[in-house]
């Protein structure tokens, strides 16, 4: 006999018995922590030049990643996005904020991440917003689809400046 289980977006399990759904071990606001700390961690080393680490946050091989109006080519052809478009010298690099995170549970193994985002450096300051979808894969939290909106004025509500570090994260 063959039983097949669900789980609801509160992740509540349903056994398809047709009896209410019993509450899994499922904490919303541990994993949307979880889920803003991978931003953190990408942003840390984003800062310090660390790509690799970077990229760390974003399913490998197979992040869908959006920027520019065009798609990347994977992880490896996102990792490859950075180190030509930004290279290694600080200046070029920059300095990245993520700030004001939104977390949408969707199941307990998917949400939704928006934040905005700051790069900054001395020529071709970014502000963005970013839209990921967070996919929990062998129990860590990976962007799964990035989808990258940025310009080169910043938003008018923030007059040009990027918050204070709040010690959340971008790209």
């Amino acid at each position: 006999m063959l039983l097949l289980a669900s789980c609801d977006a509160a992740g509540e399990v349903n056994d398809g018995d047709g009896a209410a759904p019993q509450a899994a071990s499922f904490d919303e606001e541990a994993e949307k922590a979880a889920i803003i700390a991978v931003s953190d961690r990408m942003q840390a080393a984003w800062n310090v030049g660390d790509y690799e680490g970077y990229m760390q946050g974003f399913l490998n091989p197979d992040i869908v990643f959006v920027s520019r109006g065009r798609f990347q080519d994977g992880w490896q052809g996102t990792l490859d996005h950075y180190i030509r478009d930004y290279g290694r010298d600080p200046e070029k690099r920059g300095t990245l904020t993520f700030y004001e995170p939104e977390v949408w549970m969707l199941a307990p193994d998917a949400a939704q991440l928006i934040t905005k985002f700051h790069l900054d450096r001395p020529e071709h300051p970014l502000w963005g917003i970013n839209t990921r979808l967070m996919r929990k894969v062998d129990g860590d939290w990976v962007i799964a689809l990035n989808h990258v909106s940025a310009v080169e004025t910043p938003f008018e509500e923030e007059g040009g400046e990027a918050p204070e570090e709040s010690g959340e994260t971008e790209s």
